[in-house]
């Protein structure tokens, strides 16, 4: 029950790392041109098959490094202190995020106490829009924000941001991690500015797999703030030219050459999410969340559980944060019944149903363990302190 954190894998990743395993072995360097997808567009290719789930045209996203370095690419191009020097991003966001921010804030000489603005939260589980809205004054040179509140599961309205913050001459970028996979996008059409999200959760490309990053096409001649070899013209790239030329299209913010083992396992996921078809892995989603959020309310709420998730289905990400005190050492007691759940400090056990591969009864045996654990004080018999890892 964790696929928010780190999906699970399929068959068809399996099998297309291995067939990416046996180019290397059998091509060797040959594999870069000559292997079943080539390794030098395996990013563009992979990009275009994720393009679909956000609402994008195939140029404008790139299947590249991580979700952090993808932040700093990004903002670091869209942030042009001038007048304008501030940042807008959210108090509830994950910490990586914020760290980026602050970093990038530094680097330009910027006080990151004084111009990175971050949106107050209402009751520490829930962003209001209207909130963020208030704080798009002129000084605002862009705005990034979640899409999906990593604590609550809360689902931002990505659309009515990137109006407000337009209409006041504002850029917007969102990090998707949270929510592409799961919920449908609409980038272009909302015309959002750029995005970034990893392959690990959702996407079920394995442990650090490599992540994503989209630029709308308005946006291909702005030029990248960090230039690197795979970002050059494509045609161009082996002309070992020391003026660099960048692409003019999403693959023009890459850095470094693709990281081929971490990116294989996506061919395989992304051809399953494809076929499933992202409206039904969305509707399959909202059921399984409406479900095990009847099951708290109706089993667990005489026990203190509570829901800390909009109950809103348009506000509501792919999982369920159910909060209670003693939510860590609920959570370590479920592990030993063969239940993986996510908790978060300090009181919620994330629980996310994925459409792909969880089951109803499953949903309904977790509410029941829960119950016994509770009812039998099982939990008693773990530590308060937290493990590195839970």
């Amino acid at each position: 029950m964790d696929g928010n954190s780190l999906g699970l894998l399929c068959k068809d990743s399996e099998d297309s790392l291995r067939n990416v395993l046996d180019e290397w072995r059998t091509l060797g360097i040959q594999g870069w041109l000559e292997g079943k997808r080539p390794w030098f567009y395996f990013a563009e290719q992979i990009g275009t098959m994720c393009s679909d789930l956000v609402g994008a045209e195939p140029d404008e996203v790139i299947l590249t490094g991580t979700t952090t370095v993808n932040i700093h690419q990004l903002v670091n191009t869209f942030y042009e202190p001038q007048s304008r020097r501030k940042i807008i991003a959210e108090e509830l966001d994950f910490p990586s995020d914020i760290y980026a921010l602050r970093s990038i804030l530094k680097l330009r000489g910027v006080n990151p106490e004084n111009d990175l603005i971050l949106a107050p939260s209402v009751n520490g589980r829930v962003l209001e829009e209207a909130d963020v809205v208030r704080l798009m004054d002129q000084d605002v040179a862009l705005v990034f924000l979640p899409s999906v509140l990593y604590r609550s599961g809360q689902l931002l309205d990505m659309q009515y941001l990137t109006e407000e913050a337009h209409r006041r001459g504002i850029l917007i970028g969102f990090d998707c991690c949270h929510s592409v996979g799961v919920v449908p996008h609409y980038f272009d059409k909302w015309n959002v500015d750029f995005a970034v999200w990893c392959g690990y959760k959702y996407l079920n490309g394995g442990p650090g797999s490599t992540a994503f990053l989209y630029v709308n096409r308005k946006h291909f001649d702005h030029e990248p703030a960090l230039a690197g070899w795979f970002g050059c013209v494509k045609e161009k790239q082996f002309d070992m030219s020391l003026t660099f030329e960048h692409s003019r299209n999403a693959g023009g913010w890459q850095i470094s050459s693709p990281a081929i083992l971490s990116a294989a396992p996506l061919e395989g996921s992304l051809k399953i999410i494809l076929e499933a078809g992202i409206t039904a892995i969305r509707a399959k989603s909202l059921k399984m969340t409406s479900y095990l959020t009847f099951l708290v309310d109706r089993l667990l709420s005489p026990f203190n559980f509570s829901i800390g998730t909009p109950r809103e289905q348009a506000r509501r990400g792919g999982h369920v944060a159910i909060e209670h005190e003693e939510a860590l050492r609920v959570s370590e007691a479920l592990r030993s019944h063969g239940i993986i759940p996510d908790f978060r400090q300090p009181n919620v056990i994330r629980i996310a149903p994925i459409p792909l591969y969880n089951t109803y009864h499953e949903i309904w045996q977790v509410v029941q363990q829960i119950k016994g654990i509770v009812e039998n004080r099982e939990y008693e018999r773990y530590s308060k302190q937290r493990k590195a890892i839970s």
